[in-house]
């Protein structure tokens, strides 16, 4: 597979899922699966994707969700999967070989850049739409990649406080951490860009789409996949807001940090893991005929 350079207006997320965190997300590609799997299920469900179609599914990361839609299509339909994380993708490669899909393919490129061609039925995504450095002109440019009448949808997170499984070990943290700052651009790239559904609408519409919706839908998910609660402690404290806050303190600091964290999460410890709350958008739009 051919590797993007980190350069252009993602260079610093290109960067970013190669250097810093794609590894990590391949170590632990199982049980985020585990997590979030019935998220990116409900925003197929509402897809109806149906067999023979063509599909680009947008920022694919560990290919679970190709596999699915490759599964959904048919041999008589295709799926590309696109993300700019080379370390990713190689696992997504390999998972499809295990798999045996002759309808799926992955490429490591810039969706925000790439030049595409009108050959597409659906546009998918699964919380890989929202790192965009510019993403009115990102949309712009995926627009052009579905055929006329094509149809995009998309998961993503709504905003850090609807999210329980995320603000809850981030509370528990708090105390221990020192202050941050201000607080972050709420629209730079990151998981929570497109909590605003106002903003995602205006950036969809001045990207060529039409008929944009938002559906808010709450599930309960396995927060670590069903693991222990020790282990799923050990998860939040490595990926989301969290593990980014706490990639640079020490091993003193952070042992506090564990323990009250785990103090936090334990009531919602249930037989079949730690069950919380997660808050996403199922948005849909439209390319005009």
């Amino acid at each position: 597979m051919d590797r993007i350079a980190a350069e252009g207006p993602n260079a610093q997320q290109i960067e970013y899922w190669n250097e810093v965190s794609g590894a990590r997300w391949v170590e632990l590609n199982d049980v985020i699966d585990a997590q979030i799997t019935s998220l990116g299920e409900a925003a197929m469900a509402r897809a109806a994707i149906a067999t023979g179609e063509r599909v680009l599914d947008v920022g694919c990361g560990c290919g679970q969700t190709s596999l699915q839609l490759a599964e959904r299509v048919g041999d008589s339909g295709a799926v590309v999967g696109i993300d700019i994380s080379a370390v990713m993708l190689e696992r997504a490669q390999a998972r499809a070989k295990e798999a045996g899909h002759s309808n799926l393919e992955f490429r490591n490129v810039d969706a925000q850049i790439e030049p595409f061609t009108a050959s597409f039925d659906r546009l998918f995504s699964r919380f890989g739409v929202m790192f965009f450095a510019e993403p009115e002109k990102a949309f712009a440019n995926l627009l052009t990649a579905l055929r006329p009448g094509g149809r995009l949808t998309c998961v993503t997170w709504r905003a850090l406080g609807e999210n329980p499984w995320m603000m809850v070990p981030l509370a528990a943290a708090a105390k221990h951490l020192p202050p941050s700052g201000p607080p972050p651009d709420p629209t730079a790239p990151g998981p929570f860009a497109f909590a605003d559904s106002t903003r995602v609408e205006a950036i969809l519409a001045a990207a060529g789409f039409e008929e944009i919706a938002h559906e808010a839908v709450d599930q309960e998910i396995l927060v670590g996949g069903g693991r222990t609660l020790d282990q799923t402690v050990e998860f939040v404290m490595q990926l989301g807001p969290l593990g980014a806050v706490l990639r640079e303190v020490d091993s003193e600091l952070r042992a506090k940090v564990l323990t009250d964290v785990r103090t936090a999460l334990e009531p919602y410890e249930h037989e079949s893991g730690v069950k919380m709350s997660a808050a996403v958008w199922i948005v849909s739009a439209r390319r005009p005929e």
